[in-house]
């Protein structure tokens, strides 16, 4: 029997994403996120919060939407599935990194919120973002170096710009 390795993620940016380019000129985008969860606890009563981070990979297309959209403290949907990866560092010592590399990315973000600076803010007001990456992300996994050629290209699909006007006469 097959496994399944899907992750759900809403949550917010740690830093502005990180943009790079793999030799071939794939790009790619990374950036930490916190989830967080409250639980009151049963002693105390008092309310506790406890934050989990991810390291997030988006490639392709999707990689470029988040840059140009996302910023610190964004708030973001992210679907994908976990990867393991090793790498060595300057001592030569092997070490292990678990990221979440993303399929689906959906910007939950308000207009006027999360402390952008007005042209940041309006960037982020324009297009309420879903990108989704090639539907053949099973039989074209993205690579797991940098320097691996790319096949699949991950389009996203923009929602229509909102409407010109206040924003308070949406239905939500």
């Amino acid at each position: 029997m097959a496994g399944v390795n899907k992750v759900i993620l809403v949550g917010n940016l740690g830093k502005d994403p990180e943009m790079r380019y793999t030799p071939n000129g794939v790009p790619v985008c990374s950036f930490p996120m916190a989830t967080s969860e409250s639980y009151k606890d049963r002693n105390s009563g008092e309310r506790i919060t406890q934050t989990e981070w991810h390291n997030i990979v988006i490639w392709r297309g999707m990689a470029e939407t988040a840059e140009k959209y996302l910023h610190k403290g964004s708030q973001v949907f992210i679907e994908g599935k976990i990867k393991t990866r090793s790498w060595e560092d300057q001592s030569g010592q092997k070490r292990y990194t678990t990221e979440i590399i993303a399929d689906v990315m959906q910007l939950l973000d308000r207009p006027g919120n999360g402390g952008a600076s007005a042209s940041e803010s309006q960037a982020s007001m324009k297009p309420a973002v879903q990108a989704q990456a090639a539907q053949s992300n099973s039989s074209n996994p993205a690579p797991e170096n940098e320097s691996s050629a790319l096949t699949a290209s991950a389009t996203p699909t923009h929602v229509a710009s909102a409407p010109e006007g206040d924003a308070s006469d949406l239905p939500f």
